[in-house]
């Protein structure tokens, strides 16, 4: 189903609601995300962030709304149609998602042979290497995830991510369970990859601090409905207790 939008607009979400049960976890939820831009989705755990980029990709299909990505709302279009969009969104799952059982090398190749058959073997290690070293990471080709650290996981996963040129970039919690270090470091790449590819991206987080480092513009979500929209400036800026509570630590040096 084609429909229209803005021409700097990639995603625009309209009216989005979803319930399990009794419980209502997105309640009339409207957001566009434009062009080269890194959009941050705010909130404290369980206020229906993971669930929002979920709808997003049809993991999880809404009850009402629209949810418009480069021009199709994909709650209306068939499986092959789900499959062509996915193709151009790249998300970046929370846990990782590495198959554990391949190398870093076979996971890196596995979406490359699901989604460019065209490719020869060639081509297919060219862009292993290239993706690994976007990442920082030649050296952990032949590694098994269990032998990489939680840092290396995450940066592996987002070579796998960008192997497939996306369009669009979602990122769910980048740096839960990562020391701040390595946590600064992921939130850095998010911002390379984005200036690198030109990706748009949202990044579904509750960590400041990658807030502060990645966010050009900020929707903050409270109970299932958007609380605030606005920059990193007038966020910390704000006044309102319930913002504050984000916002009173101190920037990293």
């Amino acid at each position: 189903m084609e429909t229209t939008q803005p021409k700097n607009t990639v995603l625009d979400i309209q009216n989005l609601k979803i319930s399990f049960e009794d419980l209502h976890v997105l309640k009339d939820i409207s957001l566009q995300l434009f062009k080269e831009e890194n959009l941050v989705i705010l909130g404290k755990s369980g206020t229906g962030k993971s669930v929002l980029i979920k709808c997003i990709v049809r993991l999880l299909k809404a009850d009402s709304g629209i949810i418009n990505i480069l021009g199709k709302d994909i709650n209306n279009v068939n499986r092959q149609e789900l499959e062509e969009l996915r193709k151009k969104i790249g998300f970046l799952f929370q846990s990782g998602a590495l198959y554990d059982s391949m190398t870093v090398k076979e996971n890196l190749e596995f979406p490359l042979r699901r989604f460019k058959k065209d490719l020869t073997e060639d081509e297919i290690n060219a862009k292993v290497i290239t993706a690994l070293d976007n990442v920082g990471l030649k050296d952990v080709l032949d590694k098994m995830p269990s032998q990489l650290s939680g840092g290396m996981k995450k940066r592996i996963s987002l070579a796998r991510t960008i192997i497939i040129d996306p369009e669009i970039m979602l990122y769910d919690e980048p740096t839960t369970g990562l020391d701040p270090v390595t946590a600064e470091e992921i939130s850095v790449l998010i911002n390379d990859i984005q200036k690198k590819f030109k990706t748009a991206s949202m990044i579904i987080t509750h960590d400041i601090e990658c807030v502060r480092t990645v966010a050009d513009r900020i929707i903050m979500l409270k109970d299932g409905e958007i609380y605030k929209i606005g920059t990193l400036s007038e966020f910390e800026n704000d006044k309102d207790d319930y913002i504050m509570s984000f916002f009173k630590t101190k920037k990293l040096n």
